[in-house]
């Protein structure tokens, strides 16, 4: 077994995640992590955007989105090569860009949100079953349609904020499967029929056995973390898969074996000295029990903190300096007025974060304030 230094197990999961060596596009980028976590929030760009930014060579920002639903005109559904669902896990709502051999997997969770209660992605009320009606049946005969399309004043129940009737049966049509998001006006949703977003040929594979899903599910878990605490059921599942190292003679954590080269190459050479933002839920520090042993970083994302038990901040962002996370800054771009301001910022002395976030700025299309 491969016995590594905090400092070793830091480069190594820099050089796993793509860091140091960024992937030719958006499509090896979602191969590589499995998927990609998508939110709405843009303080200082998207979730989605500083996550691929770092990875990817040449990003730009929107460039998830073009590639999963065209750029200007709708991508047709033979075209595709991916597309925005929840991840299948119960209780949990985490909306993400998967490949599309995803899709096999989803059905299970699908059809158990389609029985269970819930205000957000359950069962159809006996309203929300009369909406659902009137919303696929439009649909069908006119095309993809945003809720907007249905302009029922009766409020939905109250789940993330306030929603109409309309909107509530489209977003549990979406996580039951019975619609997909065909493409997004200014971040807006459109819906369409499944059989119009994906390709024949994704439709066309059989669901996936409860063990491969788990096994897919646990394979995912090592693509987005590349570091990993298995369990004995998802050992078993991806036996094979994987290679056992120890940090820090700590307990015993796994890696997939693709990336057993890795290790000598982080054990070697120069450290990295540059630094980068990372996205608050970033791949890397994904994983919080992961991040405090490996990084000596406690940390959580605190945008629907209350405000007066916040720490960090809205928004902030983790500072990655070479091999060590030394602090974070808090940033809000004001587009307006074309300008990013560092709403607070707290990094480690010896250690600076403004040329990373002139990196942002430029990024954004924005000046720094």
């Amino acid at each position: 077994m491969r016995e590594l230094t905090l400092e070793e197990a830091r480069a190594f999961l820099r050089r796993a995640h793509r860091i140091d060596r960024r992937l030719a596009g958006v499509d090896a980028a979602l191969r590589h992590l499995g998927y990609v976590q998508i939110d709405p929030i843009n303080v200082c760009g998207r979730m989605h955007d500083h996550i691929l930014r770092l990875r990817v060579e040449d990003y730009r920002e929107g460039d998830l989105f073009r590639y999963l639903h065209g750029d200007g005109t709708a991508l047709g559904p033979e075209s595709r090569r991916a597309f925005e669902h929840h991840l299948p896990v119960p209780n949990r709502g985490i909306l993400v860009a998967f490949p599309l051999e995803a899709w096999p997997h989803l059905h299970k969770e699908m059809r158990r949100r389609s029985r269970t209660p819930g205000a957000w992605s359950g069962k159809l009320t006996p309203r929300e079953k009369e909406m659902a009606g009137h919303v696929l049946e439009r649909i069908a005969a006119e095309g993809p349609k945003s809720s907007e399309a249905f302009a029922d004043t009766r409020k939905g129940r109250k789940v993330w904020g306030a929603a109409t009737l309309g909107k509530a049966t489209l977003q549990k049509l979406f996580f039951q499967g019975r619609l997909l998001i065909s493409g997004r006006e200014k971040n807006r949703r459109i819906y369409d029929l499944p059989e119009r977003v994906l390709p024949s040929s994704a439709l066309a594979l059989p669901e996936a056995s409860e063990k491969e899903t788990c096994r897919w599910l646990a394979t995912l878990r090592l693509k987005q973390l590349r570091l990993v605490s298995l369990n004995k059921r998802e050992l078993e599942l991806v036996e094979g898969l994987v290679e056992p190292v120890r940090v820090d003679r700590g307990p015993v954590v796994h890696i997939l074996k693709e990336d057993a080269a890795l290790l000598d190459a982080a054990g070697a050479g120069e450290r990295p000295t540059d630094v980068q933002l990372l996205a608050p839920l970033d791949p890397m520090i994904y994983d919080r029990p992961m991040t405090r042993r490996v990084w000596a970083f406690d940390y959580i994302w605190e945008a629907y903190t209350p405000e007066r038990l916040r720490k960090r901040g809205y928004y902030a962002l983790p500072v990655l300096s070479g091999t060590e996370i030394v602090g974070h800054v808090d940033l809000k771009a004001d587009r307006s007025q074309g300008r990013l301001s560092v709403v607070s910022r707290k990094v480690r002395r010896g250690h600076a974060s403004m040329d990373a976030v002139g990196r942002l700025e430029r990024f954004l299309g924005l000046e720094a304030r």
